[in-house]
């Protein structure tokens, strides 16, 4: 079965400390558990989720649907948001686990990544160096999350033209988004084998479409 890696990159940095980390991990446990109980997704996930702040971490290694183990995520009380070193990570990771197609052997389905953040790049200059990268990589589609009103919707869109705004990372929104995450996920294992990007579906109402 050929796989659909899915790449989680999540802003840890000390904004984020207290209710919003506690929300994105609850968030985050909700969108697994809906994965889980699709079938397709079953067949084909697998799950990256790398988290930046002051450090880059591997929280969980590229792993498949029916063995994902999410851990609880923490973040310090302060420190910088390396966006870029966070992007430079995922280049790495997708490069060196995503299988190409060959004569041989069908490759992975193009992989879908995933940005969230509730602030700014501290590393401006090194993210937008990789935001170059990242738009040159086969991606089946790059989603940009800017959550709050210190989040910046501009540098988002530097990375990708998927760019959404959430007005906090409190509970019920962080919940709303990360169902329509999986919504996505499941628009990307639907789209495999017929080539095209993956079409994103309409957020609820709680999510604003950056144009």
């Amino acid at each position: 079965m050929r796989r659909l890696p899915v790449y989680f990159l999540l802003d840890t940095s000390g904004s984020m400390y207290g209710e919003p980390i506690q929300a994105l991990n609850n968030a985050l446990s909700g969108m697994i558990n809906t994965l889980r109980s699709d079938a397709q997704a079953l067949d084909s996930l697998w799950i990256s989720i790398i988290t930046y702040d002051r450090e880059v971490k591997e929280i969980v290694p590229l792993t498949e649907l029916v063995q994902f183990q999410l851990p609880e995520i923490t973040c310090p009380q302060s420190g910088p948001t390396n966006t870029g070193a966070g992007l430079d990570f995922v280049i790495q990771k997708v490069n060196k686990e995503v299988i190409k197609g060959s004569a041989d052997q069908k490759g992975d389905w193009k992989p879908l990544l995933f940005v969230f953040t509730d602030g700014k790049p501290s590393d401006i200059q090194f993210y937008r160096e990789k935001t170059a990268e990242i738009r040159n990589m086969s991606f089946g589609a790059v989603v940009g999350c800017a959550a709050g009103h210190m989040a910046n919707d501009d540098i988002l869109k530097e990375l990708t033209d998927n760019v959404v705004h959430l007005a906090s990372a409190d509970s019920s929104t962080l919940k709303q988004f990360f169902k329509w995450v999986s919504e996505t996920i499941e628009q990307g294992n639907k789209s495999q084998g017929t080539g095209e990007s993956v079409t994103l579906p309409p957020p609820p109402s709680e999510i604003t479409v950056v144009i």
